[in-house]
């Protein structure tokens, strides 16, 4: 790929004006105060070199990108019938924290792993005696895909379990059904610490590579996540990662990515490159607005659409 710096800065160039659209996500208060004109991209192919442009350096909190990461784990801990024995693989068109289709739906499982339900479900999976095991094994496996020390904005974990009722909602509904157990105040701070994991865009072109790459390190060449697990996971960022726009980015990009309500997008073209995004600005649906566009040019450019 003949990637150029003055290709990446023309598209972030194009892309600004649709960012400015956006706005931040502020149900979360450390959130609130994130730039809204802020938008980046590194692209990491899979000859191990990369490109980026814009606030690339600057780092934000994966949010809901985090939930492919913990489902990775989860399932190379426990297998597919284990895992998929308290969480569906179906999409949704309804918003990523409904408890609607907990009620609805038998048995009273979530949908899939994306949403916030099916997230905390595969978080209490995770495996470990006492939360803060639990924390030092999905923090260990996040460094192992980065290839960096990372860790997590213990503002933005705090401010998300003070205003986390819906979640604690959520719980508490699965609770009564057998689908989680435990304490769910501990598991509230596991996950509110799960999705504050602060990186930057080149961190995340890194994860998305490994997943782009079938599960393999590009810097050394160990299968950090099994091949069949990796598919899985890209498969949910085709069906789900969008949150309930998957099915319209599938067909304006094609790309398989998972979003966060940070701003954050990570892309994984298989055989390709892995791609971070970052756009605090939101669209509607809880999407990076400048992102989004960044991501559609690309997959439009270079014709990386898995279609």
């Amino acid at each position: 790929m003949n990637h150029t710096q003055d290709l990446l800065d023309d598209l972030i160039n194009q892309a600004r004006p649709f960012a400015i659209k956006g706005k931040v996500a502020d149900y979360i208060p450390a959130l609130s105060d994130q730039d809204p004109t802020d938008l980046a991209i590194c692209i990491y192919s899979l000859d191990n070199t990369s490109f980026y442009s814009g606030d690339y350096m600057k780092k934000f909190t994966l949010q809901s990108i985090s939930k492919v990461i913990t489902l990775a784990l989860v399932l190379m801990d426990y297998g597919e019938e284990k895992v998929f024995s308290k969480v569906g693989m179906e999409p949704t068109g309804d918003p990523f924290n409904s408890i609607a289709k907990l009620e609805t739906h038998k048995p009273s499982k979530p949908l899939n792993p994306m949403i916030n339900a099916g997230a905390l479900a595969v978080t209490n999976m995770i495996k470990g005696d006492t939360v803060i095991e639990k924390w030092d094994r999905l923090l260990e496996f996040i460094c192992h895909l980065t290839g960096e020390k990372v860790s997590y904005n213990e503002d933005v974990a705090y401010s998300e379990l003070q205003t986390a009722n819906l979640n604690r909602s959520l719980c508490y509904f699965m609770k009564q059904h057998g689908v989680i157990t435990g304490n769910v105040e501990d598991l509230l701070v596991l996950y509110t610490k799960q999705c504050a994991v602060e990186m930057n865009c080149v961190d995340l072109a890194k994860i998305g590579a490994v997943f782009a790459n079938d599960g393999i390190d590009l810097e050394t060449g160990r299968q950090v996540i099994s091949r069949d697990v990796a598919r899985i996971c890209k498969t949910f960022m085709v069906t789900c990662g969008m949150y309930n726009s998957s099915g319209e980015f599938a067909i304006k990009v094609g790309i398989p990515a998972k979003s966060g309500v940070s701003g954050g997008i990570m892309g994984s073209v298989p055989g390709k490159c892995g791609i971070g995004v970052f756009g605090p600005a939101l669209d509607e649906i809880g999407n990076s607005s400048g992102g989004l566009k960044l991501l559609e040019m690309l997959s439009t450019k270079y014709s990386w659409s898995i279609f």
